[in-house]
């Protein structure tokens, strides 16, 4: 009899907490479906004080405490914003000043300023406890001034003739010291073996799950199909990211073949700047380029998509100039970024809308002391870019665009989601029609609270407020759930009745 109760009793909890409408069952997670956090060590956080040797917090260009403990210490900072992945600078040791990882003096031994080998292992080891992938920056194009290579005769042929930098020649792009950094002799047999084996272990001894590659466009296609052939060898899914900084989607689609899984989508970030840099900015060619991504790269949906980074001003320094309040700019850019095909890249410190100029200015020691209502916006954004696969793996379609008021829908199986971004300076209203959404069903605000329903005719009318954006779940329109009532009745009934029914019993036995 206590196990009918008991059935009796889940039935309408089974009921009620049936699959929604609009979900979609979890999938096997891809590189898709990753977030990316990307970070300067040195520039994050100071975990060991014991590895803080010629740190000068007054000089922009020098160490200033950031290390490998001091990324473990913050791994739950960075998952709570709902980021899945990290993609930190170069960790090999340096020269002296090379806080960036980018002067490499060994490519076995990672820098002391940042912790030792067993410090890093560990990092990674947290990390994927945690389910956080971890991207490693990886430079095949040139060394360190000081690497010992530079000035050991038997390495001569291991570098190509010092030349200045003609960006016009492809020769030349391949073969001259960027930065007048020793330019890496890749055509060279020793020296491809050379950094194979060391990508190679790296990825055997550490775990680390993909590479950053940098300064692709400086090295002949030809290197990069073997390399990538080699370290994908080592692990399975192991993703490989390219730099390859041209606003000509062109000049990155060169690559496509090379075995470069994505690469840092240029052309796309310098358009996000520019649209979300002020309101009443339309966003039509913005929309433009998800045709521009299928058209020229060979798997768009894992190109990392980026607003600003180690390379380039802050977003907020833009902001700054419009004299506009950056908070606000960032949500509607991170929005778009995050509800659109590609992987999305967020610098440090963006989370908190860090200002700064050229580099090293935008390269500033991270503050965990700030105002966090943007964190808590990007921590419910990346939780619905994982709860819903539609923003990651779905197909997009425009809606409707008008001088910055912006729409767009992603589908997935049976789910759809709608974007709205108001990148306006006013209030906007705009109607959807049975055309291109369901009728008789509702859109459910996932940022925010809004409901809207469909009216008889079967449109959709949305509101949203200027500077403000949105993501609309549509779902079966909602309202009493009868089935549920029902079903808690027939069990309270039931329930009642076994109550009765012992009482009775309990009854009888004492007569």
């Amino acid at each position: 009899m206590k196990r009918r109760v008991l059935s009796l009793i889940l039935v309408p909890f089974l009921l009620f907490y049936a699959l929604p409408v609009g979900a979609v069952e979890k999938e096997e997670r891809k590189w898709q479906d990753e977030t990316i956090y990307f970070l300067m060590v040195d520039r994050f956080h100071n975990g060991d004080t014991s590895n803080d040797k010629h740190i000068d917090t007054k000089d922009p260009k020098a160490y200033q405490g950031g290390d490998f403990q001091g990324v473990i210490d913050k791994l739950d900072y960075i998952k709570d914003m709902g980021f899945t992945a990290i993609w930190l600078t170069p960790v090999f040791e340096n020269q002296p000043m090379g806080y960036h990882g980018y002067w490499i003096t060994d490519f076995y031994k990672p820098e002391e300023h940042f912790g030792s080998m067993e410090t890093f292992k560990k990092l990674v080891e947290e990390a994927h406890k945690r389910d956080i992938k971890v991207v490693l920056d990886f430079v095949v194009n040139h060394v360190g001034p000081e690497h010992p290579w530079v000035t050991d005769p038997a390495k001569a042929d291991w570098f190509h003739e010092k030349q200045p930098m003609n960006f016009d020649n492809e020769e030349s792009l391949q073969n001259a010291w960027l930065y007048d950094l020793p330019d890496l002799n890749t055509e060279n047999p020793e020296v491809k073996s050379y950094l194979f084996d060391v990508a190679k272990w790296w990825i055997t001894e550490t775990d680390v799950d993909g590479y950053r590659l940098d300064t692709v466009r400086h090295v002949p296609k030809e290197f990069w199909t073997e390399f990538s052939k080699e370290v994908k060898s080592v692990k399975d899914d192991f993703y490989l990211l390219g730099e390859v900084f041209d606003r000509d989607p062109e000049k990155i689609a060169a690559y496509n073949g090379a075995g470069i899984d994505g690469f840092v989508n240029v052309p796309q970030a310098e358009e996000l700047r520019t649209v979300f840099q002020k309101p009443d900015t339309s966003m039509d060619r913005l929309f433009n380029f998800w045709k521009y991504n299928e058209t020229f790269y060979g798997q768009p949906e894992l190109m990392g998509t980026f607003i600003d980074n180690h390379d380039m001003e802050r977003f907020t320094r833009l902001l700054v100039q419009e004299k506009l309040f950056p908070g606000t700019r960032w949500k509607l850019a991170l929005t778009y970024m995050y509800a659109t095909p590609g992987i999305p890249i967020v610098y440090y410190g963006s989370e908190i809308a860090v200002d700064g100029g050229d580099d090293p200015d935008n390269r500033r020691f991270m503050n965990f002391r700030a105002d966090e209502e943007l964190i808590d916006y990007i921590s419910r954004i990346g939780e619905l870019r994982q709860e819903y696969p539609a923003l990651t793996r779905g197909d997009i379609e425009p809606l409707y665009e008008k001088d910055g008021m912006g729409l767009f829908k992603r589908t997935y199986k049976d789910q759809t989601i709608v974007v709205a971004i108001n990148n306006t300076s006013e209030t906007q209203t705009v109607q959807l029609t049975k055309k291109e959404l369901d009728e008789n069903k509702e859109l459910k605000g996932l940022i925010g609270d809004a409901l809207v329903r469909s009216d008889k005719e079967g449109n959709y009318q949305l509101v949203l407020d200027r500077e403000e954006a949105e993501m609309y779940l549509l779902k079966e329109k909602s309202g009493l759930n009868y089935p549920y009532l029902i079903a808690l009745g027939i069990m309270y009934l039931l329930f009642l009745s076994f109550l009765y029914i012992v009482w009775k019993r309990g009854k009888a036995r004492k007569e």
